[in-house]
């Protein structure tokens, strides 16, 4: 994927002065001291106006060469090519002191793509529709450890959203009414009473929801195309105090609800193996179950290849795996086989010892998406 600049920094340092937005043609110049960034800014349309070279001084000729220059090497920005996902836009700005951060919001409204159709067990579901449709995407376990809260990010994909009215939980087939809707940027949260296709609402979630939920008017359908990814890292769960044995298992089980990470179980035994994509997580594990759920636990590491469910007719078309690889079987949290291969090796020589079995690296979130898919 190309890049192509959207937004120019003026400056370095304590002689930083501001951003040149490329896309609206605008400068947002900050005045700024040795000890913190002010939030006064100043817009210019246009590089000749002499406002320009008055607040800028002998940094709006280094600007103006600047700007020939991204446009001499990456050319117009072309839409299309960002909508085709062939190019990327920068931007320049700074979260902590936020600035930068409106140009880059305001610009993605304007370049991003409406929301599109998307894929179901009963076909596509444009957003234009008018009944409502939904889909759970993300959770988050205790966003106020004090009231061990659960929060549902729920995407609207068509029709209205609205406070307080019953719609249809698919997976457990019963109906849900939202008493509070919310929408949250960084630390804020803002309560709504209503959302519409591309809207992304918190729904307060008691234990009810999982990743790849869908939430309808009374349709029976589930939204395709939300998978689990195998892990690249693999580490063993060990709990330190024997008594906590309780606090581990809830802890452990609702954070992997959240997709953080992913638990499998050996077959053969107990042995909890955790698979993330990077080592960060595993020390975000350790840190939440300690301190939301008093289980204090450490990771051993494992040096498994990859993780591959497998899909197959009976036991016989596995008989090779379990014979000979009973220790790398595992069960995920829905009690799905799952192979961990010690090597690539291992896993080419397994799939050449059981053909009739399919080897995924990807699986949907909800179990029920692909039954439902297999009963249409």
């Amino acid at each position: 994927i190309k890049v192509r600049p959207l937004s120019l920094p003026v400056g370095i340092g304590n002689r930083f002065k501001g951003v040149y937005n490329l896309f609206e043609n605008s400068f947002s110049f900050f005045k700024v001291n040795k000890q913190k960034v002010e939030h006064e800014v100043e817009k210019i349309t246009d590089l000749t106006d002499e406002r320009l070279h008055e607040l800028l001084n002998e940094s709006a000729d280094v600007l103006k060469h600047d700007i020939d220059l991204v446009n001499g090497i990456y050319g117009e920005f072309n839409n299309e090519e960002y909508l085709n996902g062939d190019a990327a836009p920068v931007f320049f700005g700074s979260a902590l002191n936020n600035f930068g951060v409106r140009e880059l919001l305001d610009t993605v409204i304007k370049i991003a793509p409406n929301p599109q159709g998307r894929d179901t067990t009963r076909g596509i579901i444009e957003p234009g529709s008018d009944k409502f449709s939904g889909f759970v995407f993300k959770i988050h376990s205790n966003l106020d450890p004090r009231h061990r809260d659960r929060i549902a990010f729920m995407r609207v994909c068509s029709g209205k959203l609205e406070k307080l009215k019953f719609y249809h939980h698919v997976r457990m087939n019963r109906k849900v009414r939202f008493a509070n809707l919310a929408t949250f940027m960084a630390q804020d949260k803002n309560a709504v009473e209503e959302a519409y296709p591309g809207d992304v609402v918190g729904l307060y979630d008691t234990g009810i929801f999982k990743i790849g939920d869908t939430i309808t008017e009374g349709s029976q359908f589930m939204y395709k195309n939300i998978p689990t990814f195998s892990p690249e890292v693999f580490k063993e769960l060990q709990l330190d105090d024997p008594f906590k044995s309780k606090q581990l298992e809830k802890g452990i089980m609702q954070l992997t609800d959240e997709g953080l990470a992913q638990v499998f179980t050996q077959t053969m035994g107990n042995m909890k193996v955790v698979g993330t994509v990077g080592d960060l997580q595993f020390e975000v594990l350790q840190h939440r179950l300690l301190h939301e759920y008093g289980a204090a636990c450490h990771f051993r590491p494992l040096n498994y290849f990859k993780a591959c469910w497998l899909k197959y007719e009976s036991k016989a078309d596995i008989d090779e795996m379990l014979k000979l690889r009973s220790f790398n079987l595992f069960y995920d949290k829905h009690k799905n086989l799952v192979f961990l291969p010690d090597s690539e090796y291992q896993l080419r020589y397994a799939r050449e010892a059981n053909p009739k079995a399919e080897f995924m690296f990807t699986m949907e979130h909800n179990t029920e998406t692909v039954e439902m898919e297999n009963a249409v």
